[in-house]
């Protein structure tokens, strides 16, 4: 006569969504003789054991997928060490959005984290890249708007800039978001101790640290991440290493809105800086050694956008190598084009960033990387060393933060027994220009490149009604679809909140819904995201032709 089943509620943490509650009810499910639903709400699983299974089993399902589980009433989220079980041990390398993802999930599971850092707390993301950048960038946008808005009926004052108030509010936000979201966590968090120092490796398990004022001494761990971040890269030119050049750190800091700034790069830093400057008062000049900004982006998202910026007063030179740079001693800066001579009174660098791995000793131990330092990992974000992982912007991994930041909290899963991959499929891409830029998925041409037989579409902006109630219909969305079946491959747009339509997209992609279903879908009115619902539309009629919210 078959048992009958029984049934029992564990309690889970760790949960951020309902896919994280999904993910945790199959893994349940796998288990021969399990029947669970997992809900997020409640942060509880229910579980009916059809035969025998130890809960300590069930227990250690969850922890693999990355989650703490206990039963409701008991004392601990894990079985109950014997007091004499070795936590697992684990260093990580740096202290940026990677290094804190992974030493808190592993420190949630159990393990002992040690933190190396030889500089400033919370790496670039908090400190000298996306926070501070995009208070520039929207302070300037604010400057701009108040100058050339398109509204009737309101006067365009130029706005009185004191460059000195900016950067003292931008710096006191950093420092505020440093302390909460990183000083904070090692405060609370006794399970994650910081040394300061540089960290190199002597075998595969032990870092020595070089602590600054000097001292030596050795860390020992089961598990290494790397996850040291990237720096500017400087491009070999004449004479460019004898003058006080910027780079993205430099001109986010400068106390001063220069007369004229020059920008070395046309890709997503020296465009958002630029325009930033630019609608702070400054004259801009662009130098791009590609024949069109955005060169790694669909051709008309560069193409299109460059019009925009000239329409503001930018000067943009595309297909321009630079034979040397010059500086007279005082405030003046001369680039040579060959065929000209553009001076300026600061110059920027941003053509590209470096991977800081190359003090680390990976070469000791046999550590692969690729191009500029980038360290070789898989999907699971181990490297070429047996229990060496790396995350964030020191591996070939897209450089976004929250790349860096969910590839950090995978390789702490897998550090410690886990199995999860680092899904890339449609990664959310923006560039904070205005209009944005912002991309999923792949774009046409990479779509045929990999094998995809596609149709595309590209909607204009004044076919949508949100852009038209604002007056600014500068941009356009484009989908890109298979020719059979229409399922949805890439989406790029060109928009003024391109960056906050872009995940709607990316969720599309992820789901592999359909441009019939995409367009088939209820969107609110009026926002700029229904565009997307208006472009999947022209796979099939003539949405020029439709009411102004049809469904």
């Amino acid at each position: 006569m078959p048992s009958t089943p029984t049934t029992t509620t564990l309690r889970i943490t760790g949960m951020t969504c309902a896919h994280c509650a999904q993910t945790v009810e199959e893994a349940l499910n796998a288990l021969p003789g399990v029947k669970a639903r997992v809900s997020f709400l409640e942060g509880a699983a229910h579980v009916e054991l059809k035969k025998t299974i130890p809960v300590e089993q069930l227990i250690d399902t969850i922890r693999a997928k990355g989650y703490g589980a206990e039963i409701p009433g008991s004392a601990a989220s894990v079985p109950p060490r014997s007091g004499h079980e070795k936590r697992i041990r684990i260093a990580v390398m740096g202290s940026g959005s990677a290094a804190f993802a992974c030493a808190i999930r592993a420190s949630r599971m159990g393990a002992q984290v040690t933190m190396i850092e030889s500089g400033v707390l919370g790496g670039t993301c908090v400190n000298v890249g996306c926070v501070p950048s995009k208070i520039l960038i929207r302070a300037g946008e604010i400057a701009d708007q108040m100058r050339h808005h398109p509204f009737q009926g309101i006067g365009r004052p130029n706005p009185a800039l004191d460059r000195g108030q900016l950067l003292a509010q931008q710096l006191a936000r950093v420092e505020e978001l440093r302390l909460a979201k990183y000083q904070h966590i090692l405060d609370e968090n006794p399970d994650i101790r910081l040394l300061r120092g540089c960290a190199t490796f002597k075998t595969p398990t032990h870092l020595e640290v070089r602590a600054l004022e000097g001292a030596r001494s050795m860390v020992e761990a089961d598990r290494i991440l790397i996850a040291t971040g990237a720096r500017p890269s400087i491009p070999p030119i004449a004479g460019l290493g004898d003058t006080p050049y910027w780079t993205s750190t430099e001109a986010l800091m400068s106390k001063e809105i220069p007369e004229h700034l020059i920008v070395i790069g046309g890709s997503a830093v020296g465009l958002e800086l630029a325009q930033a400057f630019l609608h702070l008062g400054s004259r801009v000049t662009v130098i791009e050694r590609e024949s069109r900004l955005l060169p790694h982006e669909d051709p008309a998202l560069g193409s299109e956008l460059q019009v925009f910026l000239e329409q503001e007063g930018m000067r943009i030179l595309t297909g321009t190598d630079i034979q040397s740079v010059s500086h007279d001693g005082n405030a003046s800066f001369g680039v040579n084009t060959g065929s000209d001579l553009v001076l300026g009174d600061r110059l920027l660098v941003a053509s590209g960033r470096r991977a800081q791995t190359a003090d680390l000793g990976l070469e000791a131990i046999g550590v692969e990387t690729g191009p500029n330092g980038t360290i070789r990992v898989d999907d699971h974000l181990r490297t070429s060393v047996g229990g060496v992982y790396a995350a964030g912007d020191c591996t070939s991994l897209p450089q976004f933060v929250y790349v860096a930041a969910a590839s950090g909290t995978r390789a702490a899963i897998n550090m410690l027994g886990g199995d999860t991959a680092l899904d890339l499929t449609a990664v959310p891409a923006v560039v904070f220009t205005h209009p944005q830029v912002a991309t999923a998925g792949l774009s046409e041409e990479s779509a045929r490149a990999q094998g995809f037989a596609v149709e595309s579409r590209t909607l204009t902006l004044d076919h949508v009604p949100r852009a038209l109630a604002n007056f600014d219909t500068r941009g356009f969305i484009k989908l890109v679809a298979e020719s059979t079946g229409g399922r949805l491959l890439g989406a790029q747009i060109l928009a003024p909140e391109a960056g906050e339509i872009i995940e709607v997209a990316a969720l599309a992609i992820r789901q592999h819904l359909t441009v019939q279903e995409l367009g088939d879908s209820l969107f609110p009115y009026l926002v700029m995201a229904e565009g997307l619902k208006l472009c999947a539309q022209t796979f099939s009629q003539d949405v020029s032709q439709l009411s102004c919210c049809a469904g």
